[in-house]
């Protein structure tokens, strides 16, 4: 699952740092020193059997209107469940407007466990994990009072399979590898709305069941359940995109008022809500406002105050420059959350074809200081990465690609590119980065400085902060994209198994493959771990993490990431969502 923030994708991930690594604090005055990087839950739990309403948060009321800053993060690009393949809207929308098959719960010690949503339990397999079905509840209903059918939630899940109609959807990783006929069938607009063209998805509206047919086996299909794209659209050309995704109907807690990309998102609720359908949602505030593109130094200023703005606002991230007065001040309410992800830079494998330049472009990240620029705390929110799959994913892999871990060295840079016969100065990088904030502009001085120390030529291309780099970087036909050797990505794995890191970010043809790797070897490993017995796969994934970065060096991991929250006074229950590595929106109240 990518994640939106711009600051933390501009030229490939300006925030991340390669500095001292590891759980433990440091005895210095470096901010942050007194709190240690957190590694993320290496499994799920699961609760079939776990049924609504959700059991009350203790002291919890209801009203009040929530603000949310989110500094430097566009959010999503639209409203449309399909489409949703980012942490920021994922989060929003799974949280309070849009239910699917399965969904997560934070408990009271605060771990993530997996429980059913729209569906009565998390699915029935068959015995190899080729089919899977899942009974439709009967009491859940859509914003305007009709009961949710199983025909309703059979055709969401089918829109996922129309890579053409979105483009950069969850569905071209899973619905389109694993869903029988995927490599005929091409989605309901696509297949100019054939109604018997596919028929891997059955549904029955009496027994309220839908059934899905999978081409190789899918034991995860109860994690994939709880995307969005695994849930309902209305039927026909009432969800017609990309129209539907400028105010698609609620099934949630709340619906949408006014959404206006890159600015802000307006939730009200929705008093066709069924509680008693949902195991793990509440409806305590009467609004929330979602402010997106935030000045982070004015929203640091706003969280700080203590002020009547403050006290019934939360914010999505927080500055290290602040990060002291913020940890006396704010206390428990400043919140640190772990999530599997890690951070990377992108070398263009068609473009950047020696892996000793792409070494070379390793030693020239200036990570701590474009870290600290871009206003990450070390050792808290960022800690070095060593493998593309982050800590606590089972299986992970803990080995050195140049023998140690990479670090800021120009000189060691300069003698990679030699060794690849350039010249200082003559192998040039194109690369693209948001301007328009002081964080983003300092992070990608930092970046451009320690390139061009390092003997490499930039070409750097601003973006306006309002357009995410991702919308640029998957696109093939982008004029700006064609010209870039180096892109980015930031990546948090969609449930934790390897299979939704390694694929994700480096099959042939993923949509965010943002390198552009490809080896048929390679894609031929990735689909025989799929096969293997389920008790094999994480080690195997990570055994394939470590060959490919050690013999290919495509993408060049550079920081693990956690995030930190700061809620205002009266925002009661503030915690983090560990499934998403964002605030919990389910669980938040206005204090009275």
């Amino acid at each position: 699952m990518r994640r939106t923030k711009p600051l933390a994708i501009v030229a490939c991930a300006a925030l991340l740092s390669l500095a001292a690594c590891g759980g433990g604090g440091s005895d210095d005055d470096t901010p942050g020193a007194d709190k240690s990087f957190r590694n993320a839950d290496t499994d799920i739990a699961k609760d079939a059997e776990l049924q609504g309403p959700a059991e009350p948060i203790e002291g919890a009321s209801e009203g009040g209107t929530v603000t949310v800053y989110l500094p430097d993060d566009p959010g999503p690009e639209d409203l449309d469940p399909t489409n949703g393949w980012s942490v920021t809207g994922n989060s929003i929308q799974q949280a309070l407007t849009h239910r699917s098959l399965t969904q997560y719960k934070r408990t009271e010690d605060g771990t993530m466990i997996l429980v059913p949503d729209l569906a009565e339990d998390l699915g029935t397999p068959n015995d190899d994990f080729t089919e899977w079905t899942f009974t439709i509840r009967e009491d859940a209903s859509w914003e305007t009072g009709d009961p949710i059918t199983a025909e309703e939630v059979a055709f969401g899940i089918e829109r996922s399979l129309d890579s053409a109609a979105f483009p950069s959807g969850p569905g071209t990783e899973y619905s389109v590898n694993f869903f029988a006929g995927a490599d005929k069938y091409k989605g309901p607009y696509t297949d100019a709305k054939k109604s018997d063209a596919y028929d891997a998805i059955t549904f029955d509206n009496d027994a309220r069941t839908v059934t899905i047919k999978m081409a190789k086996p899918f034991p995860d299909m109860d994690y994939w359940g709880a995307f969005m794209a695994m849930g309902p659209a209305p039927l026909g050309d009432a969800s017609e995109p990309p129209e539907y995704g400028r105010k698609p109907l609620s099934t949630g807690p709340y619906k949408v008022e006014s959404f206006r990309p890159s600015e802000e998102l307006v939730l009200v609720r929705n008093d066709q809500w069924v509680p008693e359908s949902d195991p793990a949602r509440h409806q305590y505030p009467d609004k929330w406002v979602f402010k997106f593109s935030a000045d982070p130094t004015q929203v640091d200023q706003i969280m700080l105050s203590g002020n009547a703005q403050s006290q019934t606002s939360l914010s999505a991230s927080l500055s290290s420059s602040n990060y002291a007065d913020a940890t006396e001040k704010l206390g428990d309410r400043l919140v640190q959350q772990s999530a599997q992800c890690t951070s990377f830079w992108a070398p263009d494998y068609t473009k950047i074809t020696d892996i000793n330049v792409r070494k070379a472009l390793a030693y020239a990240y200036r990570y701590e200081d474009a870290w600290l620029a871009s206003g990450e705390v070390p050792g808290v929110t960022r800690v070095p990465a060593d493998s593309i799959m982050p800590p606590g994913m089972a299986g992970k892999k803990e080995y050195n690609v140049d023998g140690e871990q990479f670090t800021y060295n120009p000189e060691k840079a300069k003698e990679l590119l030699s060794e690849a016969g350039y010249e200082p100065g003559e192998f040039e990088i194109t690369m693209a980065y948001n301007e328009g904030t002081p964080t983003t502009e300092a992070a990608q001085e930092q970046l451009e400085a320690g390139l061009e120390e390092s003997g490499f030529k930039v070409t750097a291309i601003p973006v306006p902060i309002e357009t995410s780099l991702y919308t640029i970087w998957t696109d093939p036909s982008n004029n700006i994209n064609k010209r870039l050797n180096l892109r980015g990505v930031n990546w948090c794995s969609d449930w934790p198994s390897g299979s939704t890191m390694l694929p994700a970010l480096l099959r042939t043809g993923a949509t965010y493959n943002t390198a552009l790797f490809s080896e048929p070897a390679i894609d031929a490993e990735m689909d025989a771990i799929n096969e293997l017995p389920l008790e094999e796969q994480a080690d195997a994934w990570g055994s394939l993490d470590e060959e490919i970065s050690t013999e290919y060096f495509p993408i060049i991991p550079t920081a693990f990431r956690n995030d930190l929250f700061a809620f205002g006074e009266k925002i009661g229950n503030p915690t983090g969502d560990g499934a998403l590595g964002a605030p919990n929106y389910k669980d938040l109240y206005v204090a009275k």
